[in-house]
Protein backbone atom coordinates (compact mmCIF):
# COMPACT_ATOMS: atom_id res chain seq x y z
CA UNK A 1 0.00 0.00 0.00
CA UNK A 2 1.38 3.16 -0.80
CA UNK A 3 1.77 6.34 1.22
CA UNK A 4 -1.19 7.94 -0.67
CA UNK A 5 -3.29 5.12 -0.29
CA UNK A 6 -2.61 4.63 3.27
CA UNK A 7 -4.46 8.27 3.71
CA UNK A 8 -7.20 7.91 1.38
CA UNK A 9 -7.77 4.54 3.51
CA UNK A 10 -7.85 6.81 6.57
CA UNK A 11 -9.88 9.78 5.36
CA UNK A 12 -12.48 7.06 4.59
CA UNK A 13 -12.12 5.63 7.54
CA UNK A 14 -12.91 8.98 9.35
CA UNK A 15 -15.68 9.64 7.29
CA UNK A 16 -17.22 6.52 7.55
CA UNK A 17 -17.02 7.13 11.72
CA UNK A 18 -18.71 10.56 11.47
CA UNK A 19 -21.55 8.90 9.35
CA UNK A 20 -22.20 6.47 11.75
CA UNK A 21 -22.08 9.25 14.64
CA UNK A 22 -24.57 11.44 12.77
CA UNK A 23 -26.77 8.51 12.16
CA UNK A 24 -28.63 9.62 14.89
CA UNK A 25 -29.49 12.85 14.17
CA UNK A 26 -31.26 12.45 10.82
CA UNK A 27 -32.32 15.41 9.06
CA UNK A 28 -35.80 16.28 8.47
CA UNK A 29 -37.71 15.02 5.22
CA UNK A 30 -37.89 18.14 2.79
CA UNK A 31 -41.82 19.31 2.25
CA UNK A 32 -43.59 19.79 -0.60
CA UNK A 33 -42.92 23.32 -1.84
CA UNK A 34 -46.17 25.54 -1.30
CA UNK A 35 -47.24 28.35 -3.48
CA UNK A 36 -44.53 30.86 -4.10
CA UNK A 37 -44.76 33.77 -2.79
CA UNK A 38 -42.91 37.38 -4.41
CA UNK A 39 -41.02 38.77 -2.29
CA UNK A 40 -42.35 42.16 -0.66
CA UNK A 41 -40.40 45.14 -1.89
CA UNK A 42 -41.01 48.47 -0.31
CA UNK A 43 -40.46 51.54 -2.65
CA UNK A 44 -37.84 53.84 -1.71
CA UNK A 45 -39.15 56.89 0.49
CA UNK A 46 -40.44 60.18 -0.77
CA UNK A 47 -37.80 62.04 -0.11
CA UNK A 48 -38.58 65.28 1.94
CA UNK A 49 -37.57 69.09 2.36
CA UNK A 50 -35.03 68.64 4.22
CA UNK A 51 -33.25 65.35 2.23
CA UNK A 52 -33.50 68.04 -1.06
CA UNK A 53 -31.67 70.32 0.55
CA UNK A 54 -28.54 67.87 1.52
CA UNK A 55 -25.88 66.60 -0.64
CA UNK A 56 -26.98 63.07 -0.52
CA UNK A 57 -23.26 61.67 -1.49
CA UNK A 58 -22.91 58.39 0.50
CA UNK A 59 -19.63 56.13 1.99
CA UNK A 60 -18.95 53.00 1.96
CA UNK A 61 -20.56 52.75 5.45
CA UNK A 62 -23.61 53.89 3.70
CA UNK A 63 -23.69 57.33 5.63
CA UNK A 64 -25.19 60.38 4.11
CA UNK A 65 -23.15 63.55 3.91
CA UNK A 66 -25.69 66.14 5.33
CA UNK A 67 -23.50 69.34 4.38
CA UNK A 68 -25.59 71.13 1.92
CA UNK A 69 -26.25 70.52 -1.81
CA UNK A 70 -23.83 71.45 -3.99
CA UNK A 71 -21.81 72.18 -1.14
CA UNK A 72 -18.12 73.99 -2.27
CA UNK A 73 -15.73 71.74 0.86
CA UNK A 74 -13.93 69.14 -0.29
CA UNK A 75 -14.92 66.76 2.13
CA UNK A 76 -18.15 65.46 2.97
CA UNK A 77 -19.68 65.73 6.47
CA UNK A 78 -21.43 62.20 7.74
CA UNK A 79 -23.23 63.33 11.31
Amino acid sequence: MSKLDAVRAMREARYAEAQTRAGAARPAPRRAPGPASKPSISPAPEPTASDEELCGHRNIGGRTCTRERGHAAKTHRYG
